[in-house]
């Protein structure tokens, strides 16, 4: 049995390794500041616990870089996501799926398939061709989807407010430099009718 299995030839399947033990004197190795090194932010106790994205302090870099345009969701924030999305549905779904005169909401959209979840708002886009008339409910319409719905006799519900269009800039400064052109440009006329009116005079 001296070259068999006993307790005394007993070993490990693994190579243990002990662990690191810190501020246990110079000679260690790991003394004094135990491996954290000097002064500073990761020296000190809870240190390694930042959250994601934090950069001492500076300004992250989530903030300085641009942001994409996309549509705001006003139930999504202030806590919500910087951007909301939408799932769209283009109108040739809506004639392949529902018969004439349905009232298409966002809950029978999600039964028929044709969205996923009720929780992201629907866009009806235009793509494809409509001859049905159909009451659409929606978070968003297209321009194109709009005109199509309302050429085949349906109608159309907006689920959070119709969206007000933006006032277009005029531009002020260009019409105010026009203005001041135009008596200087009167004026040679004005000066050119004199000179004529004083040589006849003269003659």
């Amino acid at each position: 049995m001296s070259g068999g299995l006993n307790l005394s030839s007993l070993k490990p399947a693994q190579k243990r390794v002990d662990r690191k033990r810190i501020g246990r004197g110079l000679g260690s190795g790991k003394g004094r500041y135990s491996g954290r090194g000097l002064k500073g932010q990761k020296s000190r106790a809870g240190s390694h616990k930042m959250r994601a994205g934090f950069e001492g302090g500076q300004m992250p870099i989530y903030m300085r870089l641009g942001k994409q345009r996309g549509a705001y969701s006003k139930d999504a924030m202030p806590v919500g996501p910087h951007r909301t999305h939408t799932q769209g549905v283009n109108v040739r779904d809506l004639e392949r799926v529902f018969d004439a005169g349905a009232e298409i909401t966002p809950e029978l959209l999600k039964q028929k398939r044709l969205i996923r979840s009720v929780r992201v708002d629907v866009k009806i886009l235009g793509a494809g061709e409509l001859t049905k008339k159909l009451t659409v409910s929606a978070h968003g319409f297209s321009k194109t989807a709009k005109e199509k719905i309302e050429a085949a006799g349906g109608s159309i519900a907006w689920l959070r407010g119709e969206p007000v269009p933006k006032p277009k800039r005029q531009r002020v400064r260009k019409r105010a430099a026009e203005t001041e052109e135009q008596p200087e440009a009167a004026e040679p006329e004005a000066a050119a009718e004199e000179s004529e009116e004083s040589e006849e005079s003269e003659s």
